[in-house]
């Protein structure tokens, strides 16, 4: 009986340090540096976060993680400060979860808590945190009352001062230079096509007020129609700045397919193979030209291999590109511009995925079939 009484907590603080351990390591997968500026840009950007603080919560907050994960192990202030502040930073963790699911829904999506190595929603990790807030109450009744274990505050400290200090050497905060772009607005979707309805109604305005003006004057109908005819545009969409130039400074002329891709991402390698099987087809395929994530770019020979072409490309570091790829959005991403205007943007590995039969369908479309009202 005493065995048993002895072995279930222990069995307890196995499964939450191990819990608390992966999660910690999860959030450093593939690479430290990679994974952590993932973590900040998708999980606490949206929190309202600054650049210049988050490197710096992030790392203490896995580093914290780590520490509650070995200390659950130990007998130091095991019942007055190292339960209670796991129970307190799960709670933290489901509130915000919570708050996050009522929002946006929690049947989609990854929470972040344990990195992309093991991909889970919101409502997922609610339910995970509250077993684990449940496992802690209930080591709490198993523990004796009248003790608190050993009491060496400094084993604590240093324990956790010595894994957050492990996280900032794993992961070094690069300077802000570092991950500085050239100065240029980078418009959205949204914004391209609003300056492309401004233009056309602006073009609208323009032919009536020659046609009114001609025909009260001269009434020339031939002169008139020879003024609408310089004004009219060709069959294609008004220049627009797309704030792509800075990588490829031919970006914004003609139709052009632009990718954010990761050199060791399979998804963005298939995506590749796709557009090059699709450029072979099609004599008058967009240019691409690619964004590449910094991360793993001694792979980029191997990606333009397994694509079966290579093309124009640049590197950017993390961070940056996190906030090229834009909001909410994952890799491989593909846009197809033209002229600068985007009209269409496919992105992540779910809904808005690429697709190469309609990425056909819609390169193949005019002008005008673009801009017409279905």
């Amino acid at each position: 009986m005493e065995k048993a009484k002895s072995f279930l907590p222990w069995s307890l603080r196995i499964i939450i340090s191990f819990l608390f351990i992966i999660s910690a390591i999860a959030k450093m997968y593939p690479s430290p540096y990679f994974a952590i500026s993932t973590f900040e840009v998708k999980q606490l950007y949206p929190l309202g976060f600054s650049d210049t603080l988050a490197p710096f919560f992030s790392r203490f907050l896995i580093g914290i993680e780590l520490a509650l994960g070995i200390l659950i192990l130990q007998n130091n202030f095991l019942r007055k400060i190292i339960i209670p502040a796991t129970i307190l930073l799960l709670a933290v963790f489901t509130t915000h979860l919570t708050i996050v699911t009522i929002q946006d829904g929690g049947n989609s999506g990854n929470c972040g808590c344990f990195g992309s190595l093991l991909p889970m929603t919101p409502i997922e990790a609610i339910i995970k945190n509250v077993v684990a807030i449940a496992l802690l109450v209930y080591l709490l009744y198993l523990l004796p009352k009248d003790s608190n274990g050993n009491r060496n505050f400094w084993f604590l400290a240093t324990m956790t001062l010595a894994s957050i200090l492990a996280l900032f050497m794993l992961a070094p905060i690069q300077p802000k230079s570092a991950l500085e772009l050239p100065s240029s607005e980078i418009t959205s979707e949204a914004d391209s096509l609003t300056i492309e309805n401004n233009n056309s109604t602006a073009l609208i305005d323009s032919v009536e007020k020659i046609i009114k003006k001609d025909s009260v004057k001269n009434g020339k109908p031939e002169k008139t129609a020879q003024k609408i005819a310089e004004v009219q545009p060709k069959n294609e969409p008004a220049p627009h700045k797309s704030g792509y130039t800075k990588f490829f400074s031919k970006i914004d002329t003609g139709r052009k397919t632009l990718c954010f891709f990761v050199p060791g991402c399979d998804h963005c390698r298939e995506a590749a193979k796709e557009l090059t099987e699709l450029k072979q087809k099609n004599t008058d395929f967009p240019d691409v030209s690619i964004i590449f994530m910094n991360e793993e770019a001694d792979l980029i020979p191997a990606f333009f291999k397994e694509a079966g072409a290579e093309y124009p490309y640049t590197i950017v570091e993390v961070i940056p590109f996190w906030n090229l790829l834009g909001p909410k959005t994952d890799t491989p991403g593909v846009k197809y511009l033209w002229n600068g205007n985007t009209y269409k943007y496919y992105n992540g590995i779910t809904d808005k995925k690429f697709d190469p039969i309609d990425y056909q369908k819609l390169i193949s479309k005019s002008y005008s079939e673009l801009t017409s009202k279905k």
